[in-house]
C-alpha cells in the first residue's frame, strides 16, 4: 500500500464535483461518473482518473514497516491543524503536455503547505529502490532534482514544486488545442473566483496499479467562513 498527501477540494463541493467529473471518477466514493462530451476524452485521462483529483504535496510513499497507519494519521492531521486557509485563483494551463488547473500568479502559502508535508512526514517514508529510483530518472533531471529523489523520494520538491491539478495525460498540440477551450468551459463556475485552499486529504493506493481513494480529509485550522476572499 501507498499513501499520498494531496489537495483536493472537500467531497461534495462544487469544484470537487467538477473535477471528478471531468476525470470520470471520484476519488473520495470510487464512482465512476459521466465525463463531459469531449472526444477521446476517457483515452486522454485515465492515469489522471487513477490518481483522482488533487495536487500533489506529498507524493506517493509506501511506509516503513515500523510505523502504523494511525501515526501517519495523527502526524497529517497535526500538520493540517497548524495551517490555516486561504484563496487562490487557477487557470487551466499546459504544463509539460499535460493540461492542468495551476495558480495564476506565485503563492507562498502553496508551497509552504507542500514543503512542510515533503519535510514533516518523510520520517514515515520507506527507501525507494534502486527500480523505482530507476523509473523516476527515466523522465531525465537535473542534479537538483536527482538530490531531491535521493533525499525525498520525489525530484519535484522544494524549489521545483510546482502546484497544479492535473486534467490529462500528455497531449499533442492539435489535442491540447482541442481540450484547453473544454476544461476552460468546464471549470469555468469555480475559475471564474478565487478557490479556497482549506484542507489535505489522505489518499491510498490498495496495490500497484489500483486507483488512489481519499480515505481522510484534514480541515485547517480556521474555517472557511473566517477566511475573506
Amino acid at each position: 500500500m501507498r499513501y499520498a498527501v494531496y489537495f483536493a477540494p472537500p467531497p461534495g463541493s462544487p469544484f470537487h464535483q467538477l473535477g471528478s467529473r471531468w476525470l470520470g471518477r471520484d476519488a473520495f466514493t470510487g464512482e465512476l461518473l459521466v465525463q463531459p462530451s469531449v472526444p477521446d476524452i476517457g483515452s486522454l485521462t485515465g492515469d489522471p482518473s487513477r490518481y483522482g483529483f488533487h495536487a500533489t504535496l506529498k507524493p506517493p510513499f509506501a511506509l516503513l514497516d515500523t510505523v502504523a497507519p494511525e501515526s501517519l494519521l495523527r502526524a497529517v492531521a497535526a500538520l493540517a491543524a497548524s495551517e490555516e486557509c486561504f484563496h487562490v485563483r487557477l487557470k487551466v494551463a499546459l504544463l509539460d503536455r499535460f493540461l492542468a488547473l495551476v495558480p495564476c500568479e506565485p503563492r507562498d502559502a502553496l508551497r509552504g503547505i507542500a514543503d512542510r508535508a515533503v519535510r514533516e512526514l518523510d520520517g514515515f517514508r520507506r527507501p525507494m529502490s534502486e527500480q523505482e529510483l530507476a523509473r523516476r530518472r527515466a523522465a531525465g533531471l537535473s542534479p537538483r532534482q536527482e538530490l531531491h529523489l535521493r533525499n525525498w523520494g520525489y525530484p519535484y520538491v522544494f524549489e521545483d514544486f510546482r502546484f497544479h491539478m492535473t486534467l490529462t495525460e500528455r497531449l499533442s498540440e492539435a489535442e491540447a488545442e482541442r481540450f484547453a477551450p473544454a476544461a476552460a468551459e468546464h471549470f469555468a463556475p469555480v475559475l471564474n473566483a478565487p478557490v479556497l485552499i482549506d484542507g489535505i486529504t489522505l489518499f491510498e493506493e490498495a496495490a500497484p496499479g489500483a486507483p488512489f481513494l481519499a480515505t481522510r480529509h484534514f480541515p485547517f485550522a480556521r474555517s472557511a467562513a473566517e477566511v475573506a476572499a
